[in-house]
């Protein structure tokens, strides 16, 4: 029996990214989408086991709720919430009604990602002492009606890009000792931050992630350096214009990314170019299943997810 999942939000997110990862997975049935006026039949519906949260951050909190308290599992599009003490309250929720609970930080599952990961498993760097990762865009001009650019708590460059880039930084590396940043608004029109440095000070290693929406020039994705190499990577990972090109994760060259996008690890022995391993965001919705099913333990927990809110509010405080 397939577990039945209801998709609340039929924007960028719940169209672009969830509609078409849900529909890939075996063992998961879309049976129902809801635009925020239609929520409740989704919530109420007693066939529904599992609620997707894709609506703007500020209804986050209060839809996850109702939810789980309806008996759902949920699954909540990054970021977690806006404030982490609703996302703690979320936990306590989950517990009490022993209901999954997650978060969609998909990009755990970028090929580019997964091949940094590697290969710090294969000490390819010696002592690691800089990860650099950037999520540079040039967009110039308003976007009217972008509630993500809007004065709304919860908007602005760092909930939304900044959430990728901090759960990365924890995945690999855990709980810095010092965090600091720079986090402004460079775009005259703006309301919202567009732009952010974030540095996380470990014993002897430093993370900098770097953001921006006036970038003109090319500027690398990810740049590692150690004692013994150096890692640089340039380029998007294809998942998510594939994706808005209609096409399927089931696609057997799915999140394969072209030789000319492959990164350059360099050495004392030369510089040499690393394939990209295939990205694959399904595999979240995959461990969704299975954590549902009592097979497997989730890989993004709620808990994780609710530190990189912190971090984020420290971070809104300067």
């Amino acid at each position: 029996m397939a577990i039945e999942v209801g998709l609340l939000g039929y924007g960028k997110a719940g169209k672009g990214f969830h509609e078409p990862l849900i529909r890939s997975i075996e063992g998961l049935n879309l049976r129902a989408i809801a635009r925020r006026d239609e929520v409740a039949k989704v919530i109420d519906d007693p066939a529904i086991q599992l609620v997707v949260v894709a609506t703007p951050n500020t209804s986050h909190f209060d839809l996850a709720q109702r939810a789980m308290l309806a008996g759902k599992h949920v699954v909540v599009d990054k970021p977690f919430t806006v404030r982490s003490a609703e996302a703690r309250r979320l936990i306590a929720i989950s517990r009490d009604t022993r209901r999954v609970l997650t978060v969609f930080h998909n990009r755990r599952w970028e090929g580019d990602f997964l091949t940094i990961r590697k290969l710090i498993e294969q000490d390819a760097f010696g002592r690691l002492f800089s990860y650099e990762a950037h999520f540079d865009r040039f967009r110039n001009q308003p976007r009217p009606g972008a509630w993500r650019e809007s004065t709304d708590p919860g908007s602005g460059i760092l909930y939304d890009l900044g959430s990728h880039l901090i759960d990365q930084a924890l995945l690999l590396f855990g709980e810095p000792e010092r965090i600091v940043g720079d986090v402004r608004i460079e775009r005259e029109f703006a309301r919202a931050d567009d732009a952010f440095d974030i540095w996380m000070h470990y014993p002897r290693f430093k993370v900098t992630l770097i953001a921006g929406m006036l970038v003109r020039e090319r500027t690398p994705r990810y740049v590692l350096r150690g004692s013994t190499g150096t890692f640089v990577k340039y380029g998007l990972d294809p998942q998510e214009a594939d994706l808005a090109a209609g096409k399927s994760p089931r696609d057997p060259n799915w999140g394969r990314e072209p030789r000319e996008q492959w990164g350059t690890l360099i050495s004392d022995a030369g510089e040499q170019v690393i394939e990209t391993l295939p990205g694959n965001y399904a595999v979240f919705y995959e461990n969704v299943r299975d954590a549902i099913l009592g097979r497997a333990s989730l890989e993004v927990r709620p808990e994780d997810a609710a530190r990189t809110i912190e971090i984020i509010e420290g971070l809104k405080r300067f």
